[in-house]
């Protein structure tokens, strides 16, 4: 069986996701390689949030320029995690719903 399907390019790039854990600022360095390599990285912050919650926030607005330079996307999941994805991923995020407006309901 080929894998090659309709819309298949045999030139197309393998993408991975991979879940990393940050330990230092110098770990940003290695994400911003493996994005340009066109990988999706799930980031573990706590690791370096325990050591300075000041370096989690350079880290994280370091890769939110990045991500953006490249036409990539970043978002939090959760408390613990970030996740960064190249320019041929699009993050979905659900429209949050203002208090003035009804939230939908299943009929």
């Amino acid at each position: 069986m080929s894998n090659s399907g309709p819309g298949k390019d045999k030139a197309q790039k393998k993408a991975y996701l991979k879940a990393l854990p940050l330990l230092t600022l110098d770990d940003v360095k290695v994400v911003k390689r493996e994005l340009r390599s066109g990988n999706i990285l799930i980031l573990r912050v706590t690791p370096l949030a325990r050591e300075s919650v000041e370096d989690v926030k350079k880290a994280v607005n370091e890769l939110y320029e990045f991500s953006k330079s490249i036409g990539g996307d970043i978002a939090r999941l959760g408390e613990e995690r970030v996740v960064v994805v190249p320019n041929f991923v699009t993050i979905w995020r659900e429209k949050t719903v203002s208090p003035k407006e009804k939230a939908p309901t299943a009929a």
